[in-house]
């Protein structure tokens, strides 16, 4: 069967939802509501140290937030002398047997030099500073150096690496990366290197020379993605002038503002579409807005491109139901996901890790036991990558397969779970599977899983269970009433009754929502509270009649 790939975009007042399906089968999801405060993977912030707590070998930064943000230690120099091990959506490549190309040393520890007296100077001493360069060109900058190069008070500039999550605070990093569509910027760093991820060797000499070949400013280096694969020299000059302004107007608010003050946002969801998932495997990009549609053929078109697989859905039936995307998404929720072989698995998230336990399920009285237990488990393997994907699950994995009684299926299942993981874009690290039969996962988070991003604690159990956000239940109440109001005649009278809780949200946050409906159909809107209803249901009625629509 062809593999076909397409992206399913529906874009709401409140919320815009991404969808990239296989064959019809969810592989990608994710949400984002408008919140012009919502801190953003990618984001760049000037930042005051508020505090410095030696035993977690930590600093505390104000960018802004309701939380100040983490940064650890590690985390608090521009990467210059050593080579960026992390970069975010991909590794550099750093094999000896193909040198990156490096400009001279001096050039960008004087860079970095300056950045830090631009920033750092401002509360520190003449003799720190002269005794932080000292250290820096001689490459010995330790942990015991950061609180004297950093003082509480001190400015510098940070990149969110993680945004908020629960009780914590954004997690941020002063290595700055600015991604494009085929390049990765980074703003103090020399490194020249490609995605490890490019394995064809004629194709990584290919794309080492045209980026040596690019003009790229004294002191600054590139990574070239892996989406570049087979693209022309154009291309990535395009890209790099791009990113390049895009570093100029953020040093050009670094200049003018003070902290905390934000200085470059990461891009929509819908300018990361663009960016990072419309590659040349994607068949088809479809979206339910004409803003929407008109702003990604812009977007792809500032890359010198003009794509034909960007189409507009303009029909009644909303568009995640037309391509059954709906159904998968309520799935995404379930604690349990059926195997195609008759197994299980359950999945438990918690805060100190997420548990996954594969069960036989149908096939526990299969006469070839082994065969059967180790195809399970390969099934599970691949549906567990898929799932920690699509709940966008982060931190610690715990997987308990099935006990396997060979090594040889042990190894198999190992194999199975590291090809299923390798397409995720975010890092991940498996351990092999114990004597226990547990494999360990460690996954890369940049944002809230999705659970966490559509439910809020239960007021009913105390927080042991969840409910839908007011937010969540407001989105449905508008999606289902647009559906009946395309489908009904106008003048026709449509009455919304719901949680009390639910109404206090749609009369003073989403009340202009609500009357420019009314106004698009031609139809009265009204609506009444009930406390005896759960949170999570709502009627739309006839008002005259009473009668359910």
């Amino acid at each position: 069967m062809r593999n076909k790939k397409q992206i399913i975009i529906n874009c709401e007042e409140l919320e815009t939802r991404f969808a990239l399906l296989r064959n019809g089968r969810l592989e990608e999801y994710e949400i984002e509501r408008l919140d012009e405060d919502e801190l953003l993977a990618g984001s760049i912030y000037l930042g005051r140290i508020t505090h410095l707590e030696k035993k977690l070998e930590a600093a505390f930064v104000d960018i802004g937030a309701a939380k100040n943000a983490f940064l650890h230690y590690k985390d608090m120099l521009p990467a210059s002398y050593d080579m960026l091990d992390d970069i975010r959506h991909m590794e550099a490549d750093s094999s000896k047997n193909e040198p990156t190309k490096r400009r001279k040393k001096g050039s960008v520890l004087s860079k970095v030099a300056d950045h830090i007296r631009g920033l750092v100077g401002r509360t520190n001493k003449a003799q720190r500073l002269k005794e932080f360069e000292t250290k820096l060109h001689s490459g010995k900058i330790t942990v015991a150096d950061i609180p004297k190069m950093f003082p509480e008070n001190s400015e510098l500039l940070v990149q969110i690496t993680k945004g908020p999550i629960g009780t914590k605070g954004a997690r941020v990093t002063t290595n700055i990366t600015i991604p494009g569509r085929y390049l990765v910027l980074l703003p103090y760093s020399d490194h020249i290197g490609l995605s490890s991820r490019i394995d064809d060797r004629k194709e990584r000499d290919r794309l080492r020379k045209i980026l040596a070949k690019l003009e790229v400013p004294e002191g600054m280096g590139l990574i070239c993605r892996t989406i570049g694969e087979g693209h022309k020299a154009e291309d990535f000059e395009k890209d790099l002038q791009m990113l390049l302004k895009i570093w100029e107007s953020a040093s050009a608010a670094l200049e003018e503002k003070s902290a905390p003050a934000i200085v470059y946002r990461e891009p929509n969801l819908l300018e990361r579409t663009v960016r990072d998932f419309l590659t040349d495997d994607i068949d088809e990009i479809v979206v339910d807005s004409p803003e929407a549609a008109k702003k990604l053929k812009a977007d792809f078109a500032e890359f010198g491109c003009y794509d034909t697989r960007i189409t507009l859905s303009n029909r009644a039936q909303p568009i995640f139901e037309r391509y059954k995307v709906a159904e998968q998404v309520a799935a995404v929720f379930n604690r349990v996901v059926q195997l195609p072989g008759g197994g299980y698995i359950c999945i438990d998230e918690t805060e100190a890790l997420v548990a996954v336990d594969v069960n036989s399920g149908k096939n526990k009285n299969a006469k070839d036991q082994p065969e059967n237990i180790l195809r399970t488990n390969l099934e599970a393997a691949e549906e567990i990558a898929r799932q920690v994907r699509l709940r966008n699950v982060g931190g610690l994995v715990v997987i308990d397969f099935i006990d396997m009684r060979t090594q040889r299926d042990r190894d198999a299942v190992q194999k199975a779970m590291a090809k299923y993981i390798e397409p995720d874009r975010a890092k991940t690290r498996l351990l092999p599977i114990s004597k226990f039969g547990l494999m360990e996962m460690t996954r890369q988070r940049e944002h809230e899983s999705v659970k966490d991003a559509v439910y809020d604690p239960c007021p009913y159990c105390e927080g042991s269970g969840r409910v839908k956000s007011p937010v969540s239940m407001s989105v449905e109440i508008q999606r289902r009433l647009k559906e009946l109001l395309k489908r009904k005649a106008r003048g026709m009278a449509v009455r919304v009754i719901m949680h009390p809780t639910i109404l206090e949200r749609l009369k003073n946050d989403d009340a202009e929502l609500l009357k420019d409906m009314e106004e698009h159909y031609g139809k009265e809107l009204s609506f009444r509270a009930d406390p005896t209803m759960h949170m999570e249901q709502f009627k739309l009625v006839n008002p005259e009649t009473n009668q359910e629509y």
